[in-house]
């Protein structure tokens, strides 16, 4: 077993941790003030090669691996968790069905455009009925001629107010229930997409999230995204990366929690020494930095082992369970730590403390992450 990474991956991280030190440290509380979509830096990473980075060199991407992937999603959550999860949408959740499941006309059509930054992409599964029980669609796609005809909404999607690319899950055969479902690629730009409204949210502020309506949109026939009734099946394969990636988010978080404590631990001092030097406080660091390494650990090795194209679909969860809990603990007690300063925005670990929680709800709660991990075991049994 080797935790030693390659040149390669060492690269990537210390080219994400150089951009978001530089780009994102004040950028990401700018963010969160004013709810921006932070336009500019998207931009960048995607000359950087960030919002390609499993992409293959002949679509446009970087040509890298999912661990490299996961450690670039960490750096850029240290400093701006909103960031983070814009590219983490565009990568895993756009991208990746694109690059698995399109055909080769379909890859070189989106695919370039996507790693570049000049096409960002979103995911539109969740429906108002539809979300954690993400088979009880509603949204219709039609066949006319040599189109589908699309009716129905989504809801929570992340990216899609700035998206120009959308993968759609919707039912081409409502009698097969599951299997009904089949997966489109889906232009933005084209008639009968709506945003219908903007969430306003408790945390990650620039990476917004839309309900959607589709209303007679028409979508050539092309732009079916593998076969019909193989949507549903391409939707959780997609969500084991994604979930990389929220695992990846959260582990940055919960890193920039610790390391705000740390910072504030040896400065602040109560009864004549610093915070740092009580068992109480340093109690709480050491907590904070044991669960953070344990998960990241889970999250490089549902990286690897989904970079060797083996199954992930538990290590996946059990990341994204562990290091969503593990953040969403690091900024409750960084905020501990920061006492009535903790409480204010004058610091940033409030900021962390609202991120953090979005992490064990989106792509599968905490609660269903535990029901995969148990379906897992008892099918493994």
């Amino acid at each position: 077993m080797n935790f030693e990474l390659s040149s390669e991956q060492a690269q990537a991280r210390q080219t994400a941790r150089r951009f978001a030190r530089e780009k994102l440290s004040a950028a990401g509380v700018e963010t969160d003030r004013t709810g921006r979509f932070p336009r500019q830096a998207v931009q960048e990473l995607g000359k950087l090669g960030m919002l390609g980075v499993f992409v293959p060199e002949r679509y446009g991407g970087a040509g890298l691996d999912h661990v490299s992937y996961a450690l670039v999603v960490e750096e850029l959550a240290v400093e701006c968790a909103a960031t983070a999860v814009i590219v983490s949408a565009h990568s895993s959740l756009a991208s990746w069905p694109i690059l698995s499941a399109g055909s080769e006309a379909q890859r070189a059509a989106f695919l370039p455009a996507m790693a570049a930054g000049e096409k960002l992409g979103c995911f539109a599964l969740s429906e108002p009925q539809a979300g954690s029980d993400a088979g009880a669609q509603k949204t219709r796609a039609v066949r006319d001629g040599d189109s589908y005809v699309i009716n129905g909404t989504k809801n929570f999607i992340t990216n899609a107010p700035e998206a120009g690319v959308a993968v759609v899950f919707a039912l081409t055969d409502p009698h097969q229930g599951q299997r009904g479902i089949s997966a489109f690629i889906v232009e933005t730009e084209r008639p009968g997409w709506q945003i219908v409204r903007i969430e306003e949210k408790m945390g990650i502020h620039g990476a917004h999230s839309a309900q959607l309506s589709f209303q007679d949109l028409r979508v050539p026939r092309d732009r079916l995204l593998g076969e019909e009734g193989q949507g549903f099946k391409l939707a959780l394969r997609t969500l084991d990366g994604g979930r990389i990636g929220i695992a990846a988010q959260a582990v940055g978080i919960g890193r920039a929690a610790l390391e705000q404590s740390l910072k504030y631990a040896v400065q602040r001092t109560a009864f004549g020494k610093p915070i740092a030097s009580y068992q109480a406080i340093r109690w709480k660091l050491a907590d904070m930095a044991v669960e953070l390494d344990a998960a990241r650990l889970l999250t490089l090795k549902a990286a690897a082992l989904k970079d060797a194209g083996r199954p992930c679909i538990r290590e996946a969860a059990s990341a994204k369970l562990f290091a969503a809990e593990a953040a969403m603990s690091a900024a409750i007690e960084a905020v501990q730590v920061h006492g009535g300063n903790g409480y204010t925005r004058e610091f940033k670990v409030e900021r962390y403390f609202r991120d953090a929680k979005i992490t064990e709800i989106y792509e599968g709660t905490s609660e269903i992450q535990r029901l995969v991990i148990a379906r897992r075991l008892l099918a493994e049994h």
